[in-house]
């Protein structure tokens, strides 16, 4: 009943991809997740204005946001077979048509323009361009891999290479005795589990080193949007200070602002990372220290 509306195009190459992305409207990829490689197709869709309608994985995952198109359920990780995860999902996307992509290109405004969906291309073009391009993609190796990277080795002399070392294998010897013991808001503008967006927070925070000294670790606060899970979603990371010296329990004092940037449900919490000049990332190591229950994991407000 709808073979008539399928074109099937053998031979597909750069040459005929060059005619075809300048006139499509929405570019469609279903792949079964997590096995998408990266999925330049819908770049280039992108680049060429088109909406992309995919299954959140490949580069689709990273950059997602219902200004560039929609999102297809899917059924990855649920214990069903592949028949009925191709049922599940097949469905959810008919439905994503039906309901919202469909509707979204027919909606016209003045002059018979479906204004929305021209918005949406803009914005594509706009944000979300720059985005894909190899350009872009190039110069981030260079300057947050490569460059970082060259400038280790040569800083890595037998010297420096044997400091290093012992350095990890004291982090490594103390680590157990690192932990956040208290987290507090000190001050601000937040009063009864509420504070209105821009309103600064003051942080404080009572670190056990285990020995170890303030240049060995970095202490950060992780915050963000909370989501319906009650987890911290969109997260962003923001140092804390020494502010004071060892109490008598052997506690180092970290204090810090936390001006929270959206509205809605928002929090935070603490951790303690390994740091040094010459790891490749904080993450090197493999050591974090977080609150306890009975810590308490940071806490919240509601952004008004």
């Amino acid at each position: 009943r709808v073979r008539h509306r399928i074109v099937f195009l053998p031979d597909y190459g750069m040459g005929m991809a060059q005619k075809l992305y300048p006139g499509c409207d929405v570019w469609l990829n279903n792949p079964l997740r997590p096995l998408e490689a990266c999925g330049t197709s819908g770049m280039k869709a992108a680049l060429n204005g088109c909406l992309n309608l995919s299954v959140r994985d490949g580069w689709w995952d990273e950059w997602f946001d219902p200004d560039f198109g929609w999102e297809i359920p899917t059924a990855d990780g649920s214990a069903v077979d592949e028949d009925r995860r191709d049922e599940l999902e097949s469905n959810a996307l008919y439905a994503l048509i039906e309901d919202r992509v469909a509707p979204r290109f027919y909606d016209r405004g003045a002059g018979d323009l479906p204004d929305r969906w021209i918005e949406m291309v803009r914005s594509t073009l706009v944000s979300l361009g720059p985005k894909v391009l190899a350009g872009r993609m190039v110069r981030e190796y260079v300057e947050r891999l490569y460059a970082p990277a060259a400038q280790a080795r040569r800083a890595l002399e037998p010297a420096v290479a044997q400091e290093l070392a012992a350095w990890k294998a004291r982090v490594r010897a103390a680590w157990r005795g690192v932990s956040v013991d208290h987290v507090e808001t000190v001050t601000g503008d937040a009063a009864g589990g509420s504070a209105e967006l821009g309103a600064t927070l003051a942080l404080r925070v009572r670190i056990a080193l285990g020995g170890l000294e303030p240049d060995d670790v970095e202490v950060q606060v992780v915050a963000g949007r909370v989501d319906s899970g009650d987890a911290i979603a969109d997260a962003q990371t923001f140092p804390l200070k020494p502010a004071g010296g060892q109490d008598l329990e052997d506690r180092w004092l970290y204090e810090g602002p936390l001006t929270p940037d959206r509205t809605g449900p928002y929090g935070y919490t603490v951790r303690v990372l390994p740091a040094h000049r010459l790891l490749a990332t904080s993450a090197e190591l493999g050591l974090v220290a977080l609150p306890t229950e009975a810590t308490g994991e940071g806490g919240g407000v509601l952004m008004r």
